[in-house]
């Protein structure tokens, strides 16, 4: 089973949310989701357990437990939701292509 886990501190990495969480039963993996860009932790990540009890246990003891000065976030993870594509601004605005919000293309004289 899958754990989510919400509303950590950028501190803990993958290392720390495993030993966080080992002690409810065998972790088969742990991670830390983190900004494709810098590296940095988005501030949640995911615990998966080879056995469910353990998982409910965890989520029971460590949901609301407070880490570091934050309340954790802690329930049985579910499965992305599918999200609309992202618009494509064809060059007009928006974006990284930029362009004219207003009045079209410049003119020049």
């Amino acid at each position: 089973m899958k754990v989510y886990v919400g509303n950590l501190p950028f501190t803990v990495d993958d290392e720390k949310l495993r030993e966080l969480f080992s002690k409810f039963g065998d972790v088969e993996e742990a991670t830390i989701i983190k900004d494709k860009y810098s590296g940095r932790s988005k501030g949640f990540g995911f615990v998966t357990f080879q056995d469910d009890a353990a998982a409910k246990k965890a989520i029971e003891e460590m949901n609301e437990k407070e880490v570091e000065g934050r309340a954790l976030k802690v329930n049985e993870a579910r499965p992305m939701e599918e999200r609309p594509p992202r618009r494509d601004f064809g060059g007009r605005g928006g974006g990284r292509e930029g362009g004219r919000s207003f009045g079209g293309p410049r003119r020049r004289f």
